[in-house]
């Protein structure tokens, strides 16, 4: 059974590899998945025959015959139980994997998000000054603890793992901040996601749907 997901038309990080499909597609490259990709505009994931897939309107969604998914963790989870190459055998150290998947989505990210939404979502509102050093503080309290779980180690346990994976994905979404840079070792850390073979590939797969067209001479 073939594998389509869906993705944006023209992603909003302009194919900066932020966007939570680019997490989807590295996660497919790992376990050596073949896959479609069809393309959605914000307009059409509104839809009804969009909202069938996604009931909240939002991208990736997972098809596989019958099986239509949604949520890039679930579809990470998903893939990663069905496909070698996200998780380790031995049972307590698969269970730690998916622990560091949930971490990384309901730990982690969730700060992040709250710091783009009061960047640019509520950037002009009057309460946008005093609530953004908030947030951050909130994100570096997250990440110094982080830092200290990580350690000299290469990934969080282990072998690369879909824990490292999505965390990665998640740390991403801070390099447009700056903020991801106060940390050297998970700066260093999220290199190492960046530098491998599954994750260039999903990159450059994103890229080439939305890098800007070279302008005419």
């Amino acid at each position: 059974m073939s594998i389509t997901i869906t993705a944006f038309d023209r992603s909003p990080d302009r194919g900066m590899g932020l966007a939570r499909d680019t997490r989807v597609r590295w996660a497919l490259e790992e376990t050596g998945q073949p896959y479609d990709v069809r393309l959605v505009s914000p307009k059409a994931m509104k839809e009804p025959e969009h909202l069938a897939l996604h009931p909240f309107g939002q991208i990736p969604t997972y098809e596989e015959g019958d099986l239509v998914l949604f949520e890039s963790g679930a579809i990470i989870f998903h893939l990663a139980q069905r496909y070698p190459g996200l998780l380790p055998k031995d049972a307590d150290a698969r269970a730690r994997a998916i622990t560091w998947m949930f971490a990384a989505l309901n730990t982690v990210e969730p700060p992040i998000l709250d710091l783009v939404i009061v960047r640019i979502t509520e950037g002009d509102k009057p309460w946008a000054a005093d609530r953004l050093p908030l947030v951050q503080e909130r994100i570096r309290a997250r990440l110094k603890l982080l830092v200290a779980r990580l350690g000299d180690a290469e990934w969080l346990d282990g072998e690369f793992s879909a824990g490292d994976l999505v965390m990665v994905s998640v740390l991403l979404r801070l390099r447009p901040s700056g903020m991801l840079d106060e940390f050297p070792s998970l700066a260093a850390y999220v290199a190492r996601g960046e530098a491998r073979p599954a994750y260039k590939r999903a990159f450059a797969a994103q890229w080439a749907i939305n890098a800007p067209e070279p302008q005419a001479s």
